[in-house]
């Protein structure tokens, strides 16, 4: 009852936070001219963007295949793309419970262990993580001065405020997280045998072991090429899903493929936002960042965050349900043959 209950909170909780951060990206938009910029829309060219974003969840289920096999698991490839979409799905509902939630429908399915997939899912988010900080500095450093500017105005400038009006400076904040961590490890590592009796640190330091596992997997993958593809393949379909939306609104057609990095970048950072699918965040980063940086009205910039949004989150739901339906189809067969 009691878990229930804090998921409900933290349900309500995300959701307010995504409802505040829609009127922030809405606010000072002219409504009658964005429903206009949405009814003219070509939608044509977001069937495309779905199409591309299709083809690379299809291959971040070969890549998460790819990282299970050294654990000396072979899952099939449809039962992986369907848990992959489940996650999705779950996303939707509260942040980050998708990546617990792919890895126990594809353990149930494939007799995997959880906590090894959890590490994969781990190594999985940090070569994410490195890919759009790789393509982040490129663009930085090859995009001129307005990216920066927007960056800094968007960005970290409020951080930085935030940071200071709470600790004085950046820097004890620094030292006590240093500190805070050191502690923490210290007496993880003095009381472990102790912390195992209590049912919750004995999860956390078996889930610990599994991410260890999990890590090491990538030092052991014989298709180390195939991984290294899909993970550019992967980012390269990224990109032109973001960038075919542009020619649905004639008012963002001139913008180019290496503008769509930018938008990539600024969308990949707000997706990463602690809501329901990046809601509000991706509205508010993308509309400013293509408003600031590109010179086209709120407005247009409102539309095009929206038709990207929007058409992918419904990818999300459409692919979600019938990954559910096809998981809880073949579980309810094998249980009826048992």
């Amino acid at each position: 009852m009691r878990k229930t209950l804090i998921q409900i909170l933290k349900f309500f909780g995300f959701l307010a936070v995504g409802i505040l951060l829609l009127w922030l990206a809405f606010r000072t938009v002219n409504f009658s001219k964005l429903r206009d910029d949405l009814i003219g829309a070509d939608y044509s060219w977001i069937l495309l963007s779905l199409l591309f974003g299709f083809i690379a969840y299809l291959s971040r289920a070969r890549r998460w295949v790819i990282l299970i096999k050294p654990l000396g698991h072979h899952p099939g490839f449809w039962n992986t793309f369907h848990s992959l979409m489940l996650g999705y799905l779950a996303n939707l509902a509260l942040p980050r419970v998708g990546e617990i939630t792919r890895c126990v429908a594809l353990g149930k399915k494939e007799k995997i262990p959880v906590d090894q997939l959890l590490g994969t899912v781990v190594v999985e988010r940090t070569i994410d993580l490195f890919s759009l900080l790789t393509i982040m500095v490129a663009l930085l450093l090859t995009s001129g001065s307005s990216i920066k500017e927007y960056l800094n105005k968007a960005i970290i400038i409020p951080f930085r405020e935030k940071v200071l009006s709470v600790f004085g400076s950046v820097w004890i904040l620094w030292a006590l997280l240093i500190v805070l961590s050191l502690v923490t490890l210290w007496l993880l590592v003095k009381y472990k045998r102790e912390l195992r009796r209590i049912r919750f640190f004995s999860k956390m330091f078996d889930i610990a072991r599994g991410v260890l596992n999990g890590l090491k997997t990538i030092l052991k993958l014989k298709n180390n090429k195939e991984f290294i593809f899909h993970t550019v393949f992967i980012w390269l379909n990224y990109a032109l899903m973001t960038w075919v939306v542009v020619f649905s609104l004639e008012s963002t057609s001139h913008l180019s493929f290496w503008n769509s990095i930018f938008i990539l970048v600024i969308g990949g950072l707000a997706m990463s936002a602690p809501v329901q699918g990046g809601m509000g965040a991706f509205h508010y980063f993308v509309s400013r960042g293509i408003a600031f940086v590109e010179e086209v009205s709120i407005e247009d910039a409102s539309a095009y965050a929206i038709l990207t949004h929007e058409s992918q989150l419904i990818l999300v739901l459409i692919l979600g349900a019938v990954a559910f339906y096809m998981l809880y189809r073949k579980n309810r067969k094998t249980a009826e043959n048992a």
